[in-house]
């Protein structure tokens, strides 16, 4: 651990977490153990959950907050993070989604790069994965890491996003922008805190979380998944580098004018009909997939049916951020884990 961090506080904000949140706690409690913070703490913060979620936390070495009733023009998760941060005691604060586990070097990695440029370090954790229908979300995934230039063929892309299931910053600069609370009715709040970051001219880095963090964004199944992603695609669209955009626009149309080409020659030779240049649309629907498998291999355990089948995924994908565009653009709100969370007016980015 680097020497100059005598102390963190690592925060849980949470809202019906009972099933995960025990392991998570454990696992940050033995992590901060391991490199031996001086003085270390790790916060839950309990956002109204209405299961044993607080009870989990305690058991498992917490301290757990409870966050009252957010004030009027608060949405829940900025309003969990800024009772915890107000809470917190130490120089460094990691703020952790309840799904997210840390591997025993994890810690002593991101202090590393924080102790290297400073600002906002934010992670976008390894997907694992558990049942099928959970590879659906291999699109959104590699589209959310080119938006801040994972995979850009331009290197000096800078971000303009940020990762929130695992953001490390020191407090003075989280006091510095004022917080969660420069972001209190933000829906894709890590997004809007780089921002924040940047405009206060501190660094904001975006790294893959490989071996060290990873999460299970949506073991529930496809209702799940399908509110996580419309809650954030069209709100992270607007809000990353427009560059990176650009070009995760026209991969995504790429793969699906392969496919669509492929599904047709398909059908036309399943009726008899002939089929133009059947072995161009074999070899560009090849290097569709494997293009595909090498860059959702790098963000997640996704099988290798995302990408020999991939009009599935880019499929599921599109119809997802036009859900995600009429309810966050148009309906102006979302729901997400039973709460519907109203939009404020204007812009959603």
């Amino acid at each position: 651990m680097n020497p100059a961090v005598e102390a963190i506080s690592v925060f849980f904000p949470c809202y019906n977490d009972e099933a995960s949140i025990g392991r998570m706690v454990e696992v940050a409690v033995v992590t901060l153990a391991r490199v031996g913070v001086t003085d270390a703490e790790v916060i839950v913060v309990n956002d109204g959950s209405t299961d044993a979620t607080a009870a989990v936390g305690v058991r498992f070495g917490a301290h757990v907050v409870a966050a009252p009733p957010p004030p009027s023009g608060w949405l829940g998760k900025p309003w969990a993070c800024q009772v915890g941060a107000e809470r917190a005691t130490g120089t460094m604060l990691l703020f952790l989604d309840a799904d997210t586990v840390l591997a025993p070097d994890a810690l002593e990695r991101l202090v590393f790069e924080h102790a290297t440029g400073g600002g906002l370090v934010s992670v976008q954790p390894f997907h694992e994965t558990g049942r099928p229908v959970e590879d659906l979300s291999a699109i959104p995934n590699t589209v959310a890491m080119m938006g801040v230039g994972a995979f850009a063929v331009w290197p000096h892309i800078v971000p303009r996003a940020a990762f929130g299931p695992c953001l490390l910053t020191s407090a003075a600069d989280y006091r510095r922008v004022g917080g969660h609370a420069a972001v209190r009715g933000q829906v894709v709040e890590d997004l809007h805190l780089a921002r924040a970051y940047r405009d206060h001219d501190l660094p904001v880095r975006c790294l893959g979380g490989g071996r060290s963090v990873r999460f299970r964004m949506y073991p529930d199944g496809l209702g799940q998944l399908v509110e996580g992603w419309t809650k954030n695609l069209a709100g992270g669209a607007g809000a990353a580098n427009r560059v990176a955009v650009l070009g995760a626009v026209l991969w995504v149309m790429a793969l699906a004018a392969i496919g669509s080409r492929g599904i047709t020659s398909v059908v036309a030779a399943g009726l008899g009909r002939p089929v133009t240049a059947p072995l161009v649309t074999g070899l560009l629907w090849i290097a569709a997939a494997a293009n595909l498998w090498g860059m959702v291999r790098r963000v997640g355990s996704f099988r290798w049916w995302t990408a020999v089948a991939f009009p599935i995924p880019v499929a599921a994908f599109l119809l997802i951020f036009l859900r995600s565009l009429v309810l966050t653009v148009v309906r102006r709100q979302v729901v997400w884990r039973g709460r519907a969370i109203d939009l404020p007016a204007g812009r959603v980015t």
